[in-house]
Order: structure tokens, then sequence, then C-alpha cells
């Protein structure tokens, strides 16, 4: 008797082999709670509610609070993290992911939707697989927007400006070889330093999106943008090999198409906010320009474009379908 009570019991707490469970998924990410990328994981996080019946729920934590970039990866190949929105330019160096420096290559993309339409194919696909073997899902990319460069200083007007400025760079290989050679001094530093270095003229500028000059603020620090659109700042949705092993396979098939879509979508929402965040910048007393010999600054850079092509067999496809139009 007392063998089928504790049978029945057990019946009670224990789930039924197969029955779908409710889980819920903790994603950080190193931007500002108003930055784009909290908008992008917050329409990941409503598309897996939707395709998932709710099964799983996706809890966005923005500035910082579960890490930067890097402790942020470091966090999802232990576990320790259930997921993340991690800025492209980080896996290749702490990962080893070398074949993200694709997205990092100067003047290589020539807009939002064309590179919106190669991350959404089978390449991009491919591309999220490579970190698989780093215990770590990629499901999608949210853009924060094309790259700029901001000066405390004056204007950087020409190629020739950029000449020794004293410049925040992510500190990779790829980036100071891009930058050594257009020609500034590069200065590595954390993302969450920037403003105050821009104050206290530790740096002379930074080469970075207008997202992140609104949601950092950094226009109190600094006046001038030039636009050069060298490049674009795609972060990768992504989750832990544990956490992604916790959902049925009918919900891992839903967090990976609601990865697909948020993809879609975040990019064209980039595209749309650039001239909407542009104009904010201007209210806020920043003058805005154009540089005028850009085709200069191209020519300064093509042979890191050659040189990091022939890194990796899938760059040089990125490389490709880029210079086909995707």
């Amino acid at each position: 008797m007392k063998r089928i009570l504790l049978s029945a019991a057990l019946a009670c707490v224990l789930p039924v082999a197969g029955m779908a469970q409710d889980v819920t998924i903790k994603m950080g990410h190193a931007a500002s709670s108003k930055h784009i990328f909290q908008q992008g994981l917050e329409i990941f996080a409503g598309k897996v509610a939707e395709k998932t019946g709710g099964r799983v729920a996706i809890e966005v934590y923005g500035d910082r609070q579960l890490g930067d970039d890097k402790e942020l990866l470091e966090g999802l190949q232990i576990g320790l993290i259930d997921g993340a929105l991690v800025s492209s330019p980080t896996l290749p160096l702490v990962l080893g992911a070398a074949g993200f420096d694709a997205l990092q290559l100067p003047f290589v993309v020539s807009s939002y939707e064309q590179l919106s339409g190669v991350l959404t194919s089978d390449l991009g696909n491919r591309l999220l697989a490579t970190l698989d073997d780093k215990s770590i899902k990629g499901l999608g990319f949210v853009e924060a927007g094309q790259r700029h460069f901001l000066a405390a200083g004056s204007a950087v007007e020409k190629t020739a400006d950029f000449a020794g400025l004293k410049t925040r760079i992510v500190p990779i290989p790829l980036h100071k070889a891009i930058w050594t050679a257009i020609g500034v001094n590069p200065v590595g530093m954390a993302y969450g330093e920037v403003y105050s270095a821009l104050e206290t003229k530790t740096i002379d500028a930074v080469e970075i999106n207008l997202s992140s000059i609104q949601s950092e603020s950094l226009f109190d620090a600094a006046k001038q943008v030039t636009m050069t659109g060298h490049y674009f700042w795609p972060g990768v949705i992504m989750m832990s090999g544990a956490a992604w092993d916790k959902l049925s396979e009918e919900d891992r098939a839903a967090v990976a198409a609601a990865g697909q879509e948020t993809t879609a979508e975040a990019y064209a929402l980039a595209a749309k906010q650039e001239a909407d965040t542009a104009a904010f910048l201007k209210e806020k007393g920043v003058t805005i320009s154009t540089l005028q010999d850009l085709d200069a600054m191209k020519e300064k850079t093509a042979g890191v474009v050659t040189e990091w092509t022939a890194k990796d067999p899938l760059i040089a496809e990125f490389v490709a379908a880029f210079g086909t139009g995707g």
C-alpha cells in the first residue's frame, strides 16, 4: 500500500516524459538599456514567447548588469549565464571564432539591407554554427548601427585629420590594424570607460555608432561627428549550451526561428533609426559632417581587407557575398 501511495505522490511531483516545461532565460548585454541592443533583445523575447506559447520566457538585462562582453562570453561557455547579445568583434578575440571578423571589414558592406540579407541566409547560419563547438548556440543578430567618428576637439574633415588622434578602439587585432592604417593613435579601452576618457581628454576621439553616442550621452563630452560608415556593428544573439539543452526539440526550433525573424526586424529598425538619432544629436549641439575624401580612407584600409580575407575561408565567402550584393 505504501509503495502505491509513494508512486502516486511521485507522479504528481515529477514531470511526465516529453511534457513541455516552462523555462526562463536571462539574457544580458553590455550596452545601455536605452540602446538598440535592448530593443533588439526585447523583440527577440516577444517572438520567443509567441512561438513557444509562453513556455520559454526571455528576461533582458542591459547596462552591463550581467557583465561586459568578455564576461558574458566566458559566462556562456561555462553555463553561468543563460544568454546574451554580444558585439561580434569580441568573438574572434575571446572565443577564437575567426569568421566573425568578416562583419568588421571596412567598407565591404554597402547597406543595412545587404548585411541583413547575408546574415539571414545560409551563410549567416553557418557563421552562427561555428559557435557550436564553443558550448554556445548562435541564434541571430541585432545591429547597433554603422560606425562613424566622434571627436572631442576639432572636426575631422579629411583623412589627413585622423593623424595622431588618440582614438579609442576595441582592443582586437583587426581594429588595431584598421586604425593604424588610417593613421590614428589607437587606444584599447573598455566600452564603459569611453565617456570619462573623452571628458578627461585621455582620448581625443572614438569610432562608434550614433546609437551609442545617444544612449551613453557621449554628446556631453564630444561634439564633432564625422559620418564615415566604415563598418557595421552586429551583436550576436546567443544562448549557453546548457540553457539550449534544457529546451525541448519543439522549443529549440521555435527559438531558432525567432532569432532569424529578429535579425531581419532589427536591421530594418537600425536603418530607420539612423536619421532620427542624427536629428536628436543635432538638437544636443552635435555637429554632424561627412568626410570630404572618403575614398582616401578606403584606400588606406584596402590592404587590411585583403589580409583578413586570406585568413579564413569563411571570411572570403562573406567578402564574395557582399561583393555580389548578397
